[in-house]
């Protein structure tokens, strides 16, 4: 759940500005805003507010009380981001670009030295990974066809294992023609670019509001396409789109790319709903999401963490497993949401924290593999979009035994690693990419 809209400059915007102001106060009138997101440049009086983006959304979304559940899964812990002293700080990694409205970070794994940042518009930027890099190029120019803003854009981007001889690679983004959809697609490079003319869907589902988009896709170490999708918008999940499992929103999907059973794309043999006679979608890998907002795999123990973005208390982030249940709008986080709020079958996150001081929309990351920074092995690295602050959990396959607050970065909308494991963040506001520095 990320809004991206451009900086207020002008006074003419001053009374939308106090509106979010009630929200942030938590002052809620029956249409309100939650400010989120964004910096605020309010010139002439003399209030400059680093908070990012506004989420709207009908107050009577939210549940009039909210009270804590026991967790069902014993192999979890809800841990309390402690207030650290940061001995790392965050550097800019190519100081002579910029990237407009970056939202994800990532590389061919095709033995070249080329990096490729997405930008929300729908654009895809390369270039050599050097910190003397001072050009970029496109790789694809799909601008024409992504409907961007808000929420809403080219969001993803995964190039297939064997990129280097077939050249595949696929996107996740919004359009509004015919009618508001995601669209997932696969183009093929030609060189050192690729033709947006060489475009196969594979298939698109339709999006009933502007936000909650998910966006993410990954392959995972089996070979399949995983793809992360939101509840479909508004607030509190209005229609339960998350809990139907007819449905492909607030869901963790799963593909095959390599097979042509579904027109351009198959269904693993081992998904959850295979061959299910109630009527369920048989790419979902996993359910009850929310806005899961950038996923990743460990390199080595293969698990799938993500960051879910929360309503208006908790942020939370999941390991993913087949055919789980995590939960919203049951639950959010670990907390009681809707109805009875029965805990049964239902997976806790390993980690929460409460929106507040520490931020208000997680941005799930990565766990660093590299080798620069020792300190971090094995340990997941994420961020919230709103503070800024950056995490480090300590995760010992059962229970996350630590979380340090390691360092900062503004509006941080998408962590990303290199071919060798070294992590990146990039900062959505400035269009900057970030790295780990020891101060």
């Amino acid at each position: 759940m990320i809004f991206y809209e451009k900086p207020v400059t002008s006074l003419l915007t001053l009374r939308v500005c106090f509106k979010t102001y009630k929200r942030f106060f938590r002052y809620i009138p029956n249409k309100a805003c939650i400010l989120m997101k964004k910096t605020f440049v309010i010139t002439g009086l003399g209030i400059v507010t680093s908070l990012v983006a506004i989420r709207c959304k009908e107050a009577e979304d939210a549940p009039t009380t909210t009270t804590a559940a026991t967790p069902t899964t014993p192999t979890t812990v809800v841990v309390t981001p402690p207030t650290t002293t940061p001995i790392y700080q965050a550097v800019e990694a190519y100081p002579k670009l910029t990237f407009s409205s970056p939202v994800d970070f990532t590389h061919a794994n095709d033995g070249t030295n080329r990096l490729f940042v997405v930008e929300q518009r729908g654009v895809i930027q390369a270039f050599e990974n050097s910190v003397t890099t001072e050009t970029k190029s496109v790789f694809l120019d799909i601008s024409s066809r992504v409907a961007s803003g808000g929420e809403m854009g080219l969001l993803g981007l995964a190039f297939h294992p064997d990129f280097k001889n077939n050249g595949f690679f696929f996107v996740n983004y919004t359009r509004n023609s015919p009618r508001r959809q995601t669209v997932i697609a696969r183009f093929k490079a030609n060189g050192q670019t690729a033709d947006p003319n060489s475009e196969a869907i594979l298939f698109t589902f339709d999006q009933p509001y502007t936000n909650h988009n998910g966006g993410q896709l990954a392959f995972g170490a089996d070979g399949y396409l995983y793809i992360a999708t939101g509840d479909g918008g508004s607030g509190g999940d209005p229609e339960n789109y998350a809990q139907n499992r007819a449905s492909l929103l607030g869901k963790m999907l799963r593909i095959d790319v390599n097979t042509t059973t579904k027109g351009n794309y198959g269904i693993p043999k081992d998904n959850p709903y295979v061959g299910n006679t109630q009527g369920f979608s048989e790419e979902i890998y996993a359910y009850g999401l929310r806005n899961p907002w950038r996923f990743s795999f460990d390199t080595v123990t293969k698990d799938l963490w993500t960051g879910d973005v929360g309503q208006n208390k908790v942020e939370e982030i999941d390991i993913i497993t087949k055919g789980s249940n995590y939960g919203w709008k049951v639950k959010e986080g670990s907390s009681c949401y809707s109805g009875d709020c029965s805990q049964t079958n239902l997976i806790a996150p390993v980690w929460e924290y409460q929106q507040g001081n520490d931020g208000r929309s997680v941005t799930g990351g990565v766990v660093y593999r590299g080798k620069k920074f020792t300190d971090f092995t094995g340990k997941y690295l994420c961020g919230d979009y709103v503070s800024g602050k950056i995490w480090a959990l300590t995760y010992d396959g059962k229970t996350v035994k630590k979380s340090d607050e390691i360092t900062n970065v503004s509006t941080i909308s998408a962590f990303g690693q290199d071919a060798n494991g070294e992590v990146y963040m990039l900062n959505y506001g400035n269009g900057k990419v970030y790295t780990l520095a020891k101060k």
